[in-house]
C-alpha cells in the first residue's frame, strides 16, 4: 500500500504495527525511530522494521505514511521536529487514545499538503517496550479514524484500508464523541484499577501482606490492568480530563446508589445490577471482543 512507512515510537503498538505491516505486505520498507537509544537498539534487533533512523527527521524523510506511536504528550514536540520533513501527499496518523489534545497539539503543526488524519486502535495489553510487539494484536479489534475537518477522502480511505489490512475492523467518529466514548470504555477504568490497586497498598501494611498473597481474581484482574505503561496513561488524563471528569460525576452518582442498596440490604437492586452487568459482558463477548474461556484465555502459568 506505501512505499515508506514511518513509525515513531517503537513500544508495544509501534512494534505490532511493524509485525502487521510485515505480515500483509503493506510497505515496501518500514522505518523506526524511538526517543530511547536502548529502544532503538532492542527494537533492530527484533526485525519488525527494515531500518532504525537515529533521528525522527531521518525516519519520516520521504515516508508516505507516518505514525506517531509515542505517548500523546509527546506528540506536540515530535510534531515540531517532524514538520519541516514530511513530504506532501503523506499521510500523518498517530494511536493516541486521545483525540481532542491531538488535533489541538499537531494540527497547528502539520505542513499544507500533508494529510493529517487521527487514529486511535482500541488493542493493547499491559505489557510495554518492544518484545511486546506481535502481528495479531489488531486482529478483529476497533480502530476508530476522526478526521479532522477539511480532510482529503481519498487519504481517509486509504489509512481506512491499512487498518483493516492489519486486521481490524474500523469505524469513523467526530473527535469529541470519541473522547468521550474512550473516557467510559477505557480511561474511567483504568483510573478505578490504579486508585483500587492503591487503595489495597495502603491495607496491605495493615493485613500483614495478606492482600496480595490471597489476591482473589478480581482483585487479580484490576493488577493487570494497573500494570499499564504509567507514562501513557498519565499523558491520557492529562489531556483528556473534561470527559474522564464527566464520566466519573456519572460513575460516583452510580456507586453512592449502589452503596446505599448495600447498607439498606436492598437485594432486588442488587441482583438487578449486575445481571445488568452479567448481560454486557455476556454481549462483549458476542461481538468478538474478548474470549469466554476460562480465564479470559490468559495463559495460567506465570510468562
Amino acid at each position: 500500500m506505501f512505499n515508506k512507512v514511518a513509525l515513531i515510537g517503537l513500544g508495544l503498538i509501534g512494534s505490532s504495527l511493524g509485525h502487521a505491516i510485515k505480515r500483509g505486505k503493506l510497505a515496501a520498507s518500514i522505518v523506526g525511530f524511538d526517543a530511547d537509544a536502548d529502544v532503538r537498539a532492542r527494537a533492530a534487533k527484533l526485525g519488525f522494521t527494515d531500518a532504525i533512523a537515529d533521528t525522527a527527521e531521518a525516519a519520516v524523510t520521504d515516508a508516505d505514511l507516518v505514525i506517531l506511536c509515542t505517548p500523546v504528550g509527546a506528540y506536540k514536540s515530535v510534531a515540531r521536529v517532524i514538520a519541516a520533513q514530511l513530504k506532501p501527499g503523506a499521510i500523518l496518523s498517530d494511536v493516541g487514545s486521545v483525540k481532542g489534545a491531538v488535533v489541538r497539539d499537531v494540527g497547528p503543526l502539520v505542513p499544507a499538503g500533508v494529510h493529517f488524519i487521527p487514529a486511535h486502535p482500541i488493542a493493547g495489553t499491559e505489557f510495554s517496550g518492544p518484545e511486546a510487539g506481535f502481528a495479531s494484536l489488531f486482529d478483529g479489534r476497533w480502530t476508530i479514524l476522526t478526521p479532522v475537518p477539511g480532510s482529503d477522502a481519498k487519504a481517509t480511505q486509504a489509512l481506512k484500508k491499512f487498518w483493516e489490512d492489519c486486521g481490524a475492523q474500523v469505524e469513523v467518529m467526530e473527535v469529541a464523541h470519541h473522547d468521550l466514548v474512550l473516557a467510559m470504555t477505557s480511561h474511567v477504568p483504568h483510573l478505578i484499577a490504579y486508585n483500587i490497586v492503591g487503595t489495597a497498598h495502603d491495607l496491605e501494611a495493615v493485613t500483614e501482606g495478606e492482600v496480595i498473597k490471597y489476591s482473589a481474581s478480581g482483585f487479580r484482574d484490576f493488577t493487570r490492568i494497573a500494570a499499564s505503561d504509567p507514562t501513557m496513561w498519565r499523558d491520557v488524563f492529562l489531556n483528556n480530563r473534561e470527559a474522564v471528569l464527566e464520566v466519573l460525576g456519572r460513575f460516583n452518582e452510580d456507586l453512592a446508589t449502589l452503596q446505599r442498596a448495600v447498607r439498606d440490604g436492598d437485594g432486588d437492586y442488587l441482583f438487578a445490577t449486575f445481571t445488568r452487568g452479567r448481560g454486557i459482558r455476556k454481549a462483549i463477548i458476542e461481538q468478538g471482543q474478548d474470549t469466554a474461556a476460562p480465564n479470559f484465555g490468559r495463559d495460567k502459568k506465570p510468562a
